[in-house]
């Protein structure tokens, strides 16, 4: 499959081919390209705030195991040296890491610790045995982690996010609330969806009475896009900034390629677009608040609920619509579609890079 070209020029450009959306071998491709070489989210740092905590996670398809250890946060591989076996799952607390194959032992530095009855093995020294680590940085409540050690630093990557969050005190914010959708269709098409207002007055009538649409519009960054969606003044909704809210500095974002993130300046929610397959898609929506700050927040649960809903919609029956044999390949409105096509610019210069 030939790799999609982007023209830069918006007012001549066309989407990304269908195939692209549909053939699975695109999705492989992706992953080691765009996840593997993206900063990603892997974990809650309230989750590990002892030595030992631990969390496991998926980054581009490779098993991760991010600890604190005595001295630091680590993010290691989760996968045993001796035949692939796993050494952690899920979340807690340990001392040690044994694998649930044959019981190698590491501990939280990723030292092997035991390999059980492995007397006799010729050319092996043991104290060079260890689970390889990968890039972690943080920022606010959040680890990230990057398979690439080539990649620039996490506040490079989101430095148009750390100078506006620069006002938000994320630090003191709690998770409140969590919850998943699966939809299917491809990431790329929920990401679509995401970056463009366009679709508001039709798939989300309620939102868009809440919002003041002819000022809607996308700012394109580096590795990122703001959303900029001031409310209608008297609109009711809390799940976006009222107009007292966005003079604060309310900001919508998105990472390239698969976080969002909405700065409020009482809470943050985080999306997080995780594909599962080449047609099935899992969401992460998440919404952090500070002291105090849950009982606003439940307002805003039944909007994005109803959003939710109807963008999974819209987004099955398009990944439906691009099975078309008369389709392949759209155009973008200048005027709403920047956002899209940013996105698709970026996905094109990964793919091209891992060439």
């Amino acid at each position: 499959m030939p790799l999609p070209e982007i023209e830069p020029d918006l007012a001549r450009a066309a989407t990304l081919p269908s195939a692209w959306y549909l053939d699975p071998s695109a999705l492989a491709r992706e992953r080691e390209a765009v996840f593997g070489r993206t900063w990603q989210l892997a974990a809650r740092l309230d989750e590990l705030r002892s030595p030992g905590d631990f969390v496991t996670t998926d980054v581009a398809g490779e098993p991760v195991l991010v600890v604190r250890g005595a001295e630091r946060l680590r993010a290691m591989s989760a996968v045993c040296r001796h035949r692939a076996g796993p050494v952690a799952s899920g979340s807690g607390n340990r001392r040690s890491f044994r694998c649930g194959y044959h019981g190698w032992t590491y501990d939280l530095e990723g030292r092997l610790l035991a390999a059980p009855e492995f007397e006799g093995v010729v050319g092996i020294d043991r104290d060079k045995v260890r689970l390889p680590e990968f890039r972690l940085e943080n920022w606010g409540p959040f680890a990230f982690v990057n398979l690439d050690d080539d990649a620039v630093p996490l506040a490079e990557w989101m430095k148009e996010i750390v100078a506006r969050a620069a006002a938000f005190q994320l630090g003191n914010l709690h998770r409140a609330e969590g919850r998943e959708y699966l939809v299917h269709c491809n990431w790329k098409v929920y990401v679509d969806n995401y970056l463009e207002g366009y679709h508001i007055p039709i798939v989300h009538p309620a939102l868009f009475r809440e919002l003041d649409y002819a000022r809607y519009r996308v700012e394109a960054y580096d590795s990122a896009c703001a959303q900029i969606a001031p409310m209608r003044r008297g609109g009711e909704g809390r799940q976006y900034a009222d107009p007292a809210e966005q003079e604060k500095g309310a900001a919508y974002f998105w990472v390239f390629p698969n976080l969002m993130l909405s700065l409020y300046p009482d809470n943050l929610q985080v999306n997080l677009v995780r594909p599962e397959g080449h047609e099935r898609t899992r969401v992460l929506f998440e919404w952090y608040v500070a002291g105090g700050g849950e009982r606003r927040l439940l307002s805003a649960l039944e909007l994005a609920e109803q959003v939710q809903r109807e963008d999974a919609a819209i987004c099955e029956a398009v990944q439906r619509g691009l099975a078309s044999r008369t389709y392949d390949r759209g155009r973008y409105s200048v005027a709403r579609e920047n956002g899209v096509h940013h996105f698709h610019r970026l996905l094109a210069r990964f793919l091209a890079l891992a060439t």
